[in-house]
């Protein structure tokens, strides 16, 4: 009986080791929402690496002008995707306007940095170019509420032209 008890503790000591060091080594990616915290508004978003996980990507190297792995387009697409069943509700309106301005310019940065160079996604650039003019540099709840619309419309007109190239996400 002691030695299945001791085992058994011993696979719970393991699993919560590997699980906090899974969950501790990625910390999250600092939010282009004003105010969302001090440490995240005091760091630029360039700082973020190339991938979600906090890796520089497959070739090595970071976004900050660097060429990123072809499926950099498509993860950063995927991530805006995740976004077309969610809505501006009571009590998540700011978490929601917050994540799509963010999935936008990690889609903006990505294309930017495809080996196929930012030619290559003229429209969804200069979409997102379009709205970073609106908002200017307020990323504050207030401001991208009171340009949600626009948000949510450039949300949209990049998901129409991403399926019309389903080449760059597939």
């Amino acid at each position: 009986m002691f030695l299945s008890t001791a085992r058994g503790a011993a696979v719970l000591v393991v699993a919560l080791a590997a699980l906090s060091v899974s969950c501790g080594a990625d910390p999250a990616p600092p939010s282009r929402v004003a105010g969302a915290s001090a440490s995240a508004s005091a760091q630029p978003s360039d700082q973020r690496s190339a991938s979600p996980g906090g890796e520089s990507s497959a070739t090595g190297a970071a976004t900050d002008g660097a060429a990123v792995a072809p499926e950099e387009v498509r993860n950063a697409f995927a991530g805006l995707q995740a976004t077309l069943n969610d809505s501006c509700t009571p009590g998540e309106c700011a978490y929601f306007l917050g994540r799509v301005d963010k999935e936008l310019a990690r889609l903006d940065r990505a294309m930017k940095s495809d080996p196929k160079g930012p030619g290559h996604f003229p429209e969804p650039i200069a979409l997102i170019a379009k709205l970073d003019a609106e908002l200017g540099d307020d990323r504050t709840f207030e401001n991208l509420k009171k340009h949600e619309k626009s948000l949510i419309g450039t949300r949209d007109k990049i998901n129409v032209w991403m399926q019309g190239h389903p080449d760059d996400y597939r």
